[in-house]
């Protein structure tokens, strides 16, 4: 009898640490990574409406010319009054991905210009970025929406995950 408590004991002691440590390592994956599904053909051919990409939540000073990123449109509505959750993609949001084209302290693209309401070659301002469209033809981004804040910004992706 005493061997099976003991037996159970130790089967418990290695048991809970392990599944403490698994789920605290899911927590930490899903608060720094997520799935975002990508819709229309703005990013073609680099990214198709249908593929799912992995996002890494980073600072923003993190972003570099040419990043992918995930941000929230500006002028969203309601919801882009509450400031980001970082536990969850709010679906309720408008999110975009799109290239990074400018980042604070970067000269402002001519093509952006004018909706940034600065001449071309102006500096990016801090705090905010410049994206566009890899398929101008089929985006809308900063030559129509102008600077966007970097307190929106979701994260930049790191791939994709289709198997194309």
């Amino acid at each position: 009898m005493q061997g099976t408590w003991m037996s159970i004991l130790i089967a418990t002691s290695i048991t809970v640490p392990a599944l403490a440590i698994g789920w605290y390592a899911v927590w930490v994956l899903r608060r720094r990574l997520v799935v975002v599904d990508v819709h229309g053909a703005s990013m073609e051919p680099t990214l198709r409406q249908g593929d799912r990409v992995l996002v890494r939540r980073i600072p923003a000073e993190s972003v570099r010319t040419g990043d992918i990123v995930v941000i929230e449109r500006s002028g969203a509505g309601a919801a882009a009054e509450q400031p980001l959750q970082l536990d969850r993609l709010d679906r309720r949001r408008d999110w975009a991905i799109k290239r990074a084209a400018a980042v604070a302290g970067d000269p402002v693209p001519a093509s952006v210009a004018a909706a940034a309401g600065v001449t071309p070659g102006t500096a990016v301002p801090a705090g905010f970025l410049v994206v566009l469209g890899d398929n101008p033809s089929r985006s809308a981004d900063s030559r129509v929406w102008g600077y966007l804040p970097t307190e929106r910004l979701l994260g930049v992706v790191r791939r994709r995950l289709d198997g194309r």
